[in-house]
């Protein structure tokens, strides 16, 4: 990690940047979950009682991408590293798919949030999340999909996969930083710098790297992207009760798959977030906190007021 780095330090940031009350720290440990050998999965728990909701984050991001969402939410949460990002271990194999996914998150959301009202997973831990309501329904009471379908395929996310292959190494902080506000327009500057502080290290060198495994095993063994189609039976097939939020800016989501969603769950909702992109929790943070309120109407508290 970056010298000096305090992962805890930055949320009077997000609240000031959100327009929150800034009310003090909130109550945020982190949790290590071991699931197999010496591997674990990491996590951060938001509030003092057990966990309401678990926060799914998407590929090559990390668990800090809710904070203002959990902020914005003030209840219990467990938002949760993904195997091979943030502080959660990497797999051996590389091999960073829904079904694989779906397996490691299973055993850390049975130990930490066992009784969760819902799931909301994001892009890749959209995909995850619904690989582990398919085979762990009693761990997903309910979920929420966050711009992702089975139909997202390698062309609709084209802009992401390049982000994400991009330069594996960078010169400096500037240079790594600059990267990212060119793939993220939507974003402000000060959101980006955070998150950039949250998802990469300096090495010894000076240069600055992703902590996230850029070795995808998966993709060799054609379970990438492109496979995610063989899914939509899992979504068709849920008990569960699943809504599909999707970004107006965005184009991972087609119309098309919108169309197949409402034929395979036609008594589930479909909502389009205005002004946001892809990642809606960092482009529209207090709208999707709004609106998981509403779609799970027993969180405790009210949120966080705004100013």
């Amino acid at each position: 990690m970056t010298l000096g780095y305090d992962e805890f330090a930055y949320f009077a940031d997000n609240a000031r940047d959100a327009g929150l009350v800034w009310e003090g720290p909130p109550t945020v440990t982190r949790r290590e979950v071991a699931i197999e050998g010496e591997r674990s999965v990491s996590g951060l728990v938001w509030g003092d009682g057990p966990p309401e909701l678990v926060l799914v984050h998407g590929g090559a991001q990390n668990a800090h991408t809710w904070d203002t969402v959990a902020l914005a939410l003030g209840c219990p949460l467990y938002a949760v590293d993904m195997p091979g990002h943030g502080q959660s271990g990497w797999r051996a194999d590389h091999a960073y798919n829904p079904a694989n996914m779906a397996g490691d998150l299973s055993v850390a959301i049975a130990e930490v949030a066992p009784d969760a009202v819902g799931v909301v997973g994001m892009s890749l831990g959209g995909m995850s999340s619904l690989a582990l309501a398919h085979h762990h329904p009693e761990l997903v009471r309910e979920l929420v999909m966050i711009d992702v379908t089975p139909g997202t395929d390698s062309v609709k996310a084209e802009p992401i996969i390049a982000f994400i292959d991009g330069p594996e190494y960078f010169a400096d902080f500037d240079e790594i930083l600059s990267r990212t506000i060119e793939f993220n327009p939507t974003r402000s500057e000060s959101s980006l710098r955070r998150g950039v502080m949250h998802n990469a290290h300096a090495m010894d060198d000076g240069r600055w790297t992703w902590n996230y495994d850029r070795e995808r095993g998966d993709r060799a063994q054609g379970e990438g992207v492109a496979d995610f189609a063989t899914m939509w039976d899992h979504l068709g097939g849920l008990s569960q009760k699943l809504t599909l939020l999707r970004g107006s800016l965005s184009g991972v989501v087609g119309d098309e798959d919108v169309e197949e969603f409402e034929r395979r769950r036609p008594n589930d909702r479909v909502i389009v977030v205005e002004d946001a992109g892809h990642s809606i929790q960092g482009d529209q943070p207090l709208v999707l906190a709004g609106l998981l309120r509403e779609i799970f109407p027993g969180l405790s508290g009210t949120g966080a007021p705004a100013i």
